[in-house]
C-alpha cells in the first residue's frame, strides 16, 4: 500500500485503526530487524519496536511528509536505537567497550539467535563497533539502503556516511582475521 493511502486510512476517525495497523504490518519487521541487529537482544528489539510504533502513531498527526513513510518511522527506530543504548550505558556505568563485550555475550545466550558459526562472528565483530558505526554498517550490508536515503534518515552527508561504512567494513574485517 502506497504512503498517500496508508496516510489517508490513518488521517480518517474511522479508518485510523485499520491503517496504522497495515503501516504496523507493513514495517514491522524490516525494523525489528533493524533495532534487533543495534541492541542484538530479542526482548529489547521487540520492545522497542512498540515503543516506535507508539511514538509514530503519536506524531502521526503533526508528519509532514517530508519524506516517506518509511524514512520518517526509520528515524524514529534509529533514534529510539541510539537513545536505548546509551541509556543503558549509563545506567549500568559500563565503559565504551564493556558495553559492546555485553552485546556480544547476549548474542551467544540468546535463544532467538539463529545464525550459524560464521554468523554469530560476524555479529561479535559488529557488537565491537561505536553505535553510529554499526548503524551504518547494518543499515548498508544487511538493509541494502541507499545512501541518500541514510542521508535522510541520520541528516549526515552521504560521504560522511561512505566513510562511515568502509571504517566499519574495515573493523569487520580485522576483527574476523583475528579471530
Amino acid at each position: 500500500m502506497s504512503d498517500t493511502e496508508l496516510l489517508s486510512l490513518i488521517r480518517d476517525e474511522h479508518t485510523s485503526r485499520y491503517g496504522f495497523n497495515l503501516l504496523v504490518q507493513q514495517y514491522q519487521k524490516q525494523l525489528y530487524w533493524h533495532i534487533r541487529r543495534m541492541v542484538a537482544d530479542h526482548d529489547d528489539a521487540s520492545d522497542l519496536v512498540q515503543e516506535v510504533f507508539l511514538k509514530a502513531w503519536k506524531g502521526m498527526k503533526t508528519f509532514r511528509e517530508d519524506s516517506s513513510l518509511y524514512t520518517w518511522i526509520y528515524r524514529i527506530a534509529t533514534n529510539e536505537c541510539l537513545s536505548f543504548l546509551k541509556k543503558r550505558q549509563l545506567h549500568a556505568m559500563i565503559p565504551l567497550m564493556g558495553g559492546n563485550r555485553e552485546l556480544a555475550e547476549r548474542l551467544t545466550d540468546d535463544p532467538y539467535f539463529t545464525g550459524d558459526a560464521i554468523q554469530l562472528r560476524l555479529q561479535k565483530a559488529l557488537t565491537k563497533l561505536p553505535a553510529r558505526q554499526r548503524l551504518v554498517f547494518n543499515m548498508r550490508y544487511y538493509d541494502e539502503m541507499p545512501y541518500e536515503t541514510m542521508s535522510e534518515i541520520l541528516n549526515t552527508s552521504v560521504g560522511a556516511l561512505k566513510a562511515s561504512y568502509h571504517i566499519a567494513a574495515k573493523k569487520i574485517e580485522d576483527s574476523l582475521m583475528q579471530d
